[in-house]
């Protein structure tokens, strides 16, 4: 059997639909960690810092929250003013409970998985830098 044969379609929105129900299921703040620099981000630019911007997505701060195979989408206020605000999937780097920073790097896509419109470059492995707010640093680590 060929590569061809078993080709399935990308496992990353999955984890993510999973890691932000079990964040939610235990009362934790979700956020996103974001690689701003990815074609098709919409975030204000004034929340971008150094090409990553931190997302919260608590059902509390946001309105109408969607995670497909392709999109994060929802809307919300950054200082006062309501913005929609779409991430691809491929621009998720990770995603952790703001409370204790557990969570995960979104791994790559595992080869001969579909790519999507936007998989052209594979996402980062390891986790940015930049500590996300409340001066904590998420609890990550990257499964292959």
């Amino acid at each position: 059997m060929t590569e061809e044969t078993f080709r399935m379609s990308s496992h990353r929105p999955y984890l993510l639909r999973a890691l932000v129900e079990w964040i939610n299921d235990n009362g934790m703040t979700p956020h996103l960690m974001v690689d701003a620099g990815v074609p098709g981000v919409q975030v204000p630019a004034s929340a971008i810092k150094e090409e990553r911007v931190v997302l919260n997505i608590a059902e509390r701060a946001v309105m109408r929250l969607h995670i497909d195979n392709e999109t994060v989408s929802f809307t919300a206020r950054f200082s006062g003013t309501s913005f929609p605000v779409s991430v691809p999937i491929s621009a998720v780097l990770a995603v952790y409970a703001r409370e204790t920073g557990q969570g995960m790097a979104l791994p790559d896509d595992i080869p001969g998985a579909e790519s999507g419109p936007d998989d052209d470059a594979p996402p980062p492995s390891s986790p940015p830098d930049e500590p996300p707010p409340a001066g904590k640093r998420p609890h990550l680590r990257v499964v292959k």
